[in-house]
């Protein structure tokens, strides 16, 4: 079983997949979007795998950490969650902000995630909080309240996009570009730059 690849990028694939030669062979390696979008073919690098077995096919998914291919481990232990929506969600709304929306019970969040819906978005929260909580797989950069508070902000600009009739895709790519950090005003005018320059 591979668990770990070092090598050079020798091709991408629209679909998020990137091709990385190690000693003569290339492996073809499904990576998260954000992670795509900064891989050059020609650049060395390091990636932590998980290696999934099908019936019909052995599938490599790649991360820059060890903590985030953790926390890909654990959202395909839950119930429904398969490769390719687990894949989907750290590429929606990224490792740790996933893990402050599930500890502070963010439901909204979750469901900017395509193909997740409220109902998911409950369950994976009931789900998944005990592996999120306290000791285990938390997300960096602040304590807990640090966490609730950026959820709460996030779930009001959310909201506040919604009200002016942006569609939730939409909605999680202005947040993916506005970033963490600042009040909900400045955070929800970030969002509306973001949203200008796309249309």
């Amino acid at each position: 079983m591979i668990g770990w690849l070092q090598g050079r990028i020798v091709g991408q694939a629209i679909d998020g997949q990137v091709l990385v030669a190690v000693h003569g062979v290339g492996y073809r390696v499904s990576v998260p979007a954000p992670l795509a979008g900064v891989m050059v073919t020609g650049a060395e690098v390091e990636l932590f795998v998980h290696t999934h077995v099908r019936d019909d096919d052995i599938v490599l998914y790649g991360f820059a950490t060890v903590e985030d291919r953790r926390c890909f481990e654990v959202l395909i232990g839950a119930h429904g969650v398969g490769p390719s929506l687990a894949l989907a969600m750290l590429s929606a709304i990224g490792p740790a902000a996933l893990a402050r929306a599930v500890v502070s019970d963010d439901i909204d969040a979750l469901c900017t995630v395509p193909g997740v819906g409220r109902k998911t978005a409950a369950r994976l929260v009931l789900e998944l909080k005990s592996k999120f909580g306290s000791g285990s797989l938390v997300a960096t950069g602040g304590g807990s309240d640090d966490r609730g508070d950026g959820a709460r902000v996030r779930s009001e600009v959310r909201a506040a996009l919604a009200e002016l009739g942006y569609e939730p895709d939409e909605i999680r790519r202005a947040l993916h570009g506005a970033g963490d950090e600042g009040p909900a005003e400045e955070l929800l005018r970030r969002a509306l730059r973001e949203l200008a320059g796309a249309r």
